[in-house]
């Protein structure tokens, strides 16, 4: 034992000091904000949510997967030792071995670090962040000094350099948290984990793909505050969330508006809220902004409303709520909800909606049909057909729900591709007919939560009047409202998407195909709401490959598929970019050699189809199956 041992048990127990007052003094930030459930057994959560979830995410790169359990696992054991040894003043020399060995990997996990920022990507924050392999090293060398070199080098020139060293690293995650700098998310990350706003997210692996959270929560339309105008108003463990953010840019890479030139960056967006909470001016981020918007022009505090000041408007309405910066999150971060959050101020107590939207809601109140319809005519195309509609008072299995596209030429050409697979497999069905309105899914993600639960009670009762054991639907949009967001409202339902139905019915036989004499490469387009919103990738190419489809994937796909920029209002409020989504996506296509792409929603048939020039053909896949059937192309 030597004199810098106590100098670093004393040097610990201020560390730990200086933590714990720079965590009440963000946890005050974070207070004030709305309430929210709260539970301190919820810290157990944290291990496996750590270990489990956020690797599965983090573990889609390779290189940061390694790099993360270097520096993170060798940091936590370093600080786990060196608790143990020198905070309790054990002064063990065996212990000292360990943590030796914890040191040695958090070094090599630094230099991983050094080696990612030497070529960063344009997607990584510069400014604070470019300091990290330095002050990690510094952290690492410093235990590494202090536990192997004798007790003689250990005083004067040596002592003074190990205890700088520890003084960069120690300082850079104690102070970190305090003054909002890079390793502040090292606390926030782990309380995040443990009060995060959907905790049913870390359910079972099992559980999780069968229910995935995605449905948004109603707001209470007697609440003071409809929506979000201020920081403050987000719940608490929202504005913890926030802070949560490594500014890795995976969202960033990962969103449609902002690959579009859209004046949209969900990695921006997030600091944006973080600067909110703590006040200041945007001149500091030190990444990619808002394209078309220039840094430091934005500012805000914690009672000052986010729009215009904190967030253009622009901004706010670029979004598809296509969940593909959610998808891309290590930190779990909730993006969309967010968003949603604050739409929901602007169009209900400010009525600030631009583009066609409010004319579209403004058809939802008064025909109950976005482009104000006619009910009756939401089935005009089945009328050769000789389909059933349903009464009150009869039975039948299954009930189609047709959804808005069904005034869509278009559209109609899909749905009765799928009756005559329906017939051809002998399923009890019927339609709903004039009975049928609006689910309200883009009233709701266009912030107006009140045309949004009109059109889901009204709806809810009608369906309670009626006598059918499934709900039938070829549009994801409809199935995510029915299955997901209106047992909230009570609304209880078994909802099918057309995909996954048709699949059933192959897989059994009762629904016999043959093979496609389709020559062309064909690729699929995953559905935002059918895949990342209900983990369904699939069955539609179960069904493709039944009739003989060998597919050829899209660099993006399953659940890191590209939006077709058709979601969330977007086509309404209509911000424009240096291109539209829909000619990326139809880029990844035509990048794969596709002559067709399958699709499996109405939405993203009408965004494919609208790109100009040479493309690919866009198809459903019903209908793809119903040529199968006849035994034509």
């Amino acid at each position: 034992m030597h004199s810098l041992d106590h100098l670093v048990t004393l040097f610990f127990w201020l560390a730990v000091a200086a933590l714990a007052f720079g965590t009440m003094r963000r946890a005050r930030l974070w207070r004030a904000g709305a309430a929210a459930p709260f539970n301190w057994a919820q810290l157990l959560t944290v291990p496996r949510r750590y270990l489990v979830d956020v690797h599965h995410v983090v573990a889609r790169d390779p290189y940061i997967a390694r790099t993360h359990m270097l520096v993170a696992g060798g940091a936590v054991a370093a600080m786990a030792l060196v608790a143990l040894n020198y905070g309790l003043m054990l002064y063990r020399p065996l212990l000292n071995g360990a943590l030796v060995l914890a040191a040695a990997v958090m070094l090599g996990g630094s230099y991983l670090v050094w080696q990612r920022r030497r070529a960063p990507l344009p997607r990584l924050s510069a400014g604070p962040w470019n300091r990290l392999p330095y002050t990690l090293a510094a952290f690492a060398f410093g235990l590494l000094a202090l536990a192997l070199l004798p007790s003689a080098l250990l005083s004067g020139f040596f002592a003074a350099l190990i205890m700088l060293a520890l003084l960069a690293g120690t300082a850079e995650l104690v102070l970190g948290i305090g003054t909002g700098g890079p390793m502040k998310h090292a606390v926030a990350g782990v309380l995040h984990l443990a009060f995060h706003p959907r905790a049913e997210r870390f359910a079972p692996r099992a559980e999780r793909f069968a229910m995935r959270s995605t449905a948004l929560r109603p707001l209470d339309l007697a609440a003071p505050v409809l929506g979000v105008e201020k920081p403050t108003d987000f719940r608490w463990n929202q504005l913890l969330g926030f802070d949560a953010c490594v500014q890795c840019g995976k969202c960033e890479a990962a969103c449609p508006a902002f690959a579009a030139g859209q004046p949209l960056n969900p990695k921006k967006f997030i600091q944006d809220m973080v600067l909110g909470l703590s006040g200041g001016s945007d001149a500091a981020f030190a990444g990619s902004p808002y394209p078309g918007i220039t840094l430091g022009g934005h500012s805000g505090g914690p009672e000052e409303p986010i729009l215009p000041a904190l967030l253009a408007p622009e901004t706010l309405w670029s979004c598809t709520t296509c969940r593909a910066c959610v998808e891309e999150c290590p930190m779990q971060i909730e993006h969309v909800d967010a968003i949603i959050d604050l739409r929901r101020f602007q169009t209900l107590a400010r009525g600030a909606l631009p583009g066609k939207g409010p004319e579209m809601l403004g058809n939802l109140r008064e025909t109950a049909t976005q482009g104000g319809y006619d009910n009756a005519a939401r089935y005009h195309w089945a009328v050769d057909l000789n389909v059933r509609q349903i009464r009150p008072g009869e039975s039948v299995d299954v009930l189609l729900v047709a959804g808005e596209g069904a005034f869509d030429m278009r559209y109609q050409r899909s749905l009765r591709a799928l009756v005559k697979l329906l017939q051809a497999a002998s399923v009890d069905f019927a339609i709903l007919g004039a009975l049928e309105v609006d689910t309200g899914d883009t009233a709701r993600r266009l912030g107006d939560e009140a045309t949004f639960q009109a059109q889901a009670v009204r709806l809810i009762a009608t369906l309670s009047t009626l006598t059918f054991g499934r709900i039938l639907t070829a549009d994801p949009h409809v199935f995510h409202s029915l299955k997901n967001e209106y047992p909230a409202l009570g609304g209880h339902f078994t909802v099918l998407h057309h995909t996954v139905f048709l699949a059933g019915l192959a897989s059994s036989g009762q629904l016999k195909l043959g093979a496609t004499s389709e020559t062309r490469t064909i690729t699929y387009h995953d559905p935002c709401y059918l895949g990342r919103y209900n983990g369904e990738t699939e069955a539609p190419r179960a069904l493709l490959r039944q009739i003989g489809v060998r597919l050829t994937e899209m660099e993006r796909s399953g659940l890191r598929g590209r939006c077709c920029g058709g979601g969330g209002g977007a086509p309404l409020t209509d911000i424009p970019g240096t291109q539209r989504i829909p000619d990326i996506r139809i880029a990844d296509a035509r990048a794969t050699g596709a002559g067709l792409v399958a699709v499996a929603c109405p939405g993203c048939t009408a965004m494919l189809e609208g790109v100009v020039g040479p493309r690919p053909e866009v198809i459903d896949v019903a209908e793809l199956l119903a040529a199968a059937l006849e035994g034509q192309a």
